[in-house]
């Protein structure tokens, strides 16, 4: 285990020892009580100085977040657990071997207005992995600075009326790719699980 996974392990157990209970969430806004459990891999370059977080751009043409910017990651199938799937979901989507992947653990659970219950599994890659996005569900894939997705300064809030009320949202322009939505909402609730200003001790 290099140092920056190490400390990430630690600072990430370190911020998961106690509930926080005021979480984002859209758990609100889904209808009809559905709830689908699904996984996706927070993939965080093993580069002490400036790690990166693997992202993907969603085709326009698939059903649920079109166009939107995500991590690897999809539905929960029956026999697997969250980190099985996450790890399934990235190499399928980006053939991103899983035996890369040294995971460093699960995150808090975030309920999409749509009626998933979104798992995320934090792990480490080592950077310069050859990715081929999958053409029928990639439409692009980038990387983007862990420290400045976990930097809450760097986001803005904005509002808009849907499904009855007034919903509040994440988002943040980063080299042309809109990050918003679930996305934003599930790195909001990591950035205060991780100290990243700690994190950054180890560069």
């Amino acid at each position: 285990m290099s140092a920056f996974a190490d400390t990430l392990t630690r600072l990430f157990a370190e911020g998961h020892a106690a509930p926080i209970p005021d979480l984002l969430s859209d758990a609100q806004f889904a209808r009809d009580g559905r709830r689908t459990p699904a996984a996706v891999l927070i993939a965080v370059t093993d580069v002490a100085d400036n790690p990166q977080v693997i992202l993907t751009q969603r085709p326009n043409t698939m059903r649920d977040h079109p166009g939107q910017v995500a991590f690897p990651g999809g539905k929960i199938d029956a026999g697997e657990d969250a980190i099985t799937a996450a790890l399934r979901e990235a190499e399928e989507e980006l053939a991103l071997p899983r035996q890369a992947v040294q995971v460093i653990g699960v995150s808090d659970d975030y309920v999409t207005g749509t009626g998933f219950v979104v798992t995320p599994v934090v792990g480490v890659v080592p950077p310069g992995l050859p990715l081929v996005p999958h053409p029928s569900e990639v439409a692009a894939v980038f990387t983007a600075p862990l420290g400045l997705l976990l930097d809450s300064s760097q986001w803005q809030t904005n509002e808009v009326f849907w499904r009855g009320a007034n919903r509040r949202y994440l988002e943040m322009d980063y080299q042309g790719f809109r990050i918003w939505g679930v996305t934003a909402a599930i790195l909001a609730n990591l950035a205060r699980r991780i100290a990243y200003e700690k994190l950054s001790d180890v560069a």
